[in-house]
């Protein structure tokens, strides 16, 4: 089967990156925006990664290592989509790796202050080689809707997530969101939201991306 995939304007490739917590969703919007505009979908890998259900059991032990698969992951994706002709869609940038993930661990005490500044290092060098997507989506949800929609998909490694992580992240998250000056950036607030099962509240995001592309 040959699939196509083409821009909303005839000549001009679109990378869109979707950022948000843990349960927000993105994966499953990811889906949904690159079937209605024809994209090319890349989706974080999660179900083959050998350090999350370490990670969760022992935090302190598996951060650094967890942190470093996911940055060359996403780095390898970065280069990847920017050497694409294809419009695109990104369920998580590279720089909420570094923003959010590794700074949230380093403060709640679970990296080292010496790992994480071998990491900022690491993804300094590595960033300093990538243009930024074209216009950055904000998934923000708040702490229920993050745990309902966790319980939901069901996944054995998310079952005992700290509620007070998901919160750290959500600060870190609207901190970053509030500061991001390398692209354009817009946030959609998914709390009343039901975009898989309401197609009036997936327009209301497809139009959204429409205005600001």
């Amino acid at each position: 089967m040959t699939v196509f995939f083409y821009s909303m304007n005839p000549g001009k490739k679109i990378f869109l990156s979707v950022a948000g917590n843990i349960g927000s969703g993105k994966s499953s919007l990811t889906a949904l925006i690159a079937d209605e505009f024809k994209w090319k979908p890349y989706y974080e890998k999660v179900n083959n990664n050998p350090y999350l259900k370490d990670f969760y059991a022992d935090m302190n032990r598996w951060s650094f290592n967890l942190q470093v698969y996911f940055l060359s992951h996403r780095f390898k994706t970065h280069i990847e989509i920017l050497k694409s002709k294809y419009s695109v869609i990104q369920d998580r940038s590279i720089y909420e790796d570094v923003e959010i993930f590794a700074l949230n661990l380093y403060k709640m005490g679970k990296m080292s202050k010496r790992d994480y500044d071998n990491y900022r290092k690491l993804f300094r060098e590595m960033t300093g080689f990538l243009k930024a997507p074209d216009l950055l989506l904000y998934l923000k949800s708040d702490l229920s809707k993050l745990q309902k929609q966790i319980r939901l998909r069901g996944r054995d490694f998310e079952k005992n997530i700290d509620s007070g992580y998901l919160e750290k992240l959500n600060e870190s998250y609207d901190e970053w969101i509030s500061k991001y000056k390398i692209g354009k950036c817009i946030t959609v607030d998914s709390n009343d939201l039901d975009f898989v099962n309401r197609k009036k509240d997936l327009g209301k995001i497809i139009n959204l991306i429409k205005d600001n592309i």
